[in-house]
């Protein structure tokens, strides 16, 4: 059991080290390439016919695409910097962007059914902050078990959402950015292996958050 336990938190944090090591280890700036993160990104918009997104820098470290406010954001390691890592976050986020202005398949299910979930996984923090003056003001039968569906709500709407993102993940930076890549002679030939593998990572971001929703059902259901 010890051996499996190790295993499996192996399993789960892997990827996430895995992806802080590939992207910090193209950070290196690069004073030979064209532009920033930031401006690829506004240059690929314009390029690509998008005028109605903007491109944001963020305090932290973070980068995202935000469909509801139709922002590309970046992190000032990537909005600032000349570097393979900047390039490659602004492009796969540029991707999530075209996919959503010509609307294509790969964002339905997170644009339709992931504000659902995450709607009903607020409303289960919110009882679960709530449920110890809830549990006294109201006695409520069955208590326990209503406690454990609660979490159990909660924790699956947050599996879901980042399982949902997976595939519009992937084809940001496989069908989206390095294509676009590739096809603008934007870096030299031997930087595409490394623009690969930063995409790479880009792409399962998400994988280790899900993996560990997983393990917490594991334990739960063994519960």
């Amino acid at each position: 059991m010890p051996v499996l336990i190790l295993a499996l938190l192996i399993l789960i944090l892997a990827p996430s080290i895995w992806v802080r090591l590939v992207l910090k280890r193209h950070s290196k700036g690069r004073p030979d390439l064209a532009g920033t993160g930031g401006e690829l990104a506004l240059h690929l918009l314009k390029k690509h016919g998008i005028s109605d997104v903007k491109v944001e820098s963020l305090v932290k470290n973070d980068h995202h695409y935000d469909p509801r406010a139709k922002a590309v954001r970046l992190g000032p390691q990537s909005y600032n910097a000349k570097s393979l890592t900047a390039i490659a976050v602004a492009a796969h986020e540029v991707g999530h962007a075209l996919a959503y202005h010509k609307e294509e398949k790969v964002t339905l299910l997170t644009k339709h059914y992931a504000p659902l979930a995450r709607l009903l996984r607020r409303l289960a923090l919110s009882l679960l902050m709530f449920w110890p003056a809830i549990s006294a003001l109201v006695h409520i039968p069955y208590a326990v078990p209503l406690h454990a569906l609660v979490v159990f709500v909660s924790g699956f709407c947050l599996v879901f959402v980042y399982f949902a993102m997976l595939p519009e993940e992937w084809d940001a930076s496989f069908n989206k950015a390095l294509p676009i890549l590739i096809e603008g002679r934007y870096l030299a030939p031997q930087d595409y292996p490394k623009i690969k593998q930063i995409l790479t990572a880009c792409a399962l971001t998400y994988v280790a958050q899900a993996l560990l929703n997983v393990l917490f059902f594991w334990r739960w259901f063994r519960r």
